[in-house]
């Protein structure tokens, strides 16, 4: 599972879902990328789900890059216990995820194998996604 070796603070506000990615809205690696539509939170099981459903898809061809990070940590009470006494700890790692973001590139297989593999990844995501291509790409 993805997470970060070290951060300066344990435990992180919720924060606010709003506005439109401009860093990291292009295709900047690969030939195909899966873009994503909705703001939201991708934890890193979902990441390390997608990345495993399109290697498979890709019968390890090609080469995949992951544009995502989950670096928040989200805390959680435990369950069946009173309000009050602090903030719980954190449970798991998301990557706050903005409309127009791109996820994840594949490059190296063909456009059929690529819409493939991220129709299945979509569905391990929580958020609409959709296929984006390298604007100066040629069959």
């Amino acid at each position: 599972m993805l997470m970060p070796k070290r951060v300066k603070y344990r435990k992180s506000h919720r924060g606010r879902r709003k506005g439109k990615a401009y860093r990291g809205s292009t295709v900047s690696f690969g030939d195909f990328a899966i873009k994503a539509l909705d703001a939201g939170w991708i934890t890193s099981r979902q990441i390390e789900a997608c990345r495993i459903a399109i290697t498979r898809t890709m019968k390890r061809d090609g080469k995949v890059w992951i544009r995502i990070f989950p670096d928040k940590p989200v805390s959680k009470k435990p369950l069946e216990t009173r309000m009050g006494k602090g903030k719980g700890n954190p449970e798991f790692w998301v990557a706050v995820v903005k409309p127009g973001r791109i996820l994840f590139e594949v490059s190296g297989v063909s456009k059929e194998i690529a819409e493939r593999a991220f129709q299945l990844a979509s569905h391990k995501l929580p958020i609409k996604t959709k296929m984006a291509i390298r604007p100066d790409y040629e069959n």
